[in-house]
């Protein structure tokens, strides 16, 4: 056991170092900023950035890329291209039929696209673009935005417009020689236009307001 004096010794010897560190903290360990460790007295506050600095400004090119949305009873925002009823059925054979079925008729992992026009008055509905969407465009903007499932967003304007024209046809919506694109594609009558409900809830006509708002 340590004796009495050497205890003694120790416990000033401790007192000595530590406030020697307090009295000198220019000398002992800093943080990475330069704040010395184990001071209690000030110190200088790192000046902060007069404004944040994320990220980088978007021009409108690198907008373009993810500007897609169609205003879908007119058709704006549809892209330039075409596409044929006969080119459709090709795209539609090589990259949509191992989900869809043959002839769009349901497979192994989506139902049926054809048929079902007038099931939605009746307790029987049959989901699809010809009974379902009242303006052609949707169909335009789904598949360019979800199809095909394993790679979405991979179709050219082309193809889209191509497919469009197959499944209007396959629901006997535009004729067998048709070719669809911007202009033709807003044009078709889809047979449920007006079966739908519009809402008429006071926020769904609120104008934006940038300034002086209240």
């Amino acid at each position: 056991m340590l004796s009495v004096k050497l205890k003694s010794s120790i416990a000033i010897a401790v007192a000595s170092l530590w406030i020697f560190a307090c009295a000198n903290p220019g000398g002992g360990a800093k943080s990475s900023s330069g704040i010395p460790l184990g001071s209690t007295g000030p110190h200088a506050v790192q000046p902060l950035p007069d404004k944040p600095r994320f990220g980088q400004p978007m021009s409108e090119a690198d907008l373009a890329a993810w500007n897609i949305d169609i205003r879908t009873p007119d058709g704006r925002g549809l892209p330039a291209g075409r596409g044929s009823v006969a080119e459709g059925r090709k795209v539609y054979e090589a990259k949509c039929v191992a989900c869809h079925g043959a002839d769009a008729k349901g497979g192994p992992m989506y139902g049926t696209m054809v048929g079902g026009i007038g099931s939605f008055t009746t307790n029987t509905r049959v989901l699809t673009p010809g009974s379902m969407y009242p303006y052609a465009p949707i169909l335009f903007d789904y598949i360019r935005r979800a199809m095909p499932m394993d790679r979405p967003q991979t179709l050219s304007a082309d193809e889209v417009y191509a497919v469009s024209a197959y499944l209007l046809n396959l629901n006997g919506l535009v004729s067998a020689d048709a070719v669809m694109d911007a202009a033709r594609l807003a044009q078709v009558q889809m047979p449920n236009r007006n079966g739908f409900l519009l809402d008429d809830r006071p926020d769904t006509k609120a104008v934006r307001c940038m300034t002086g708002c209240r």
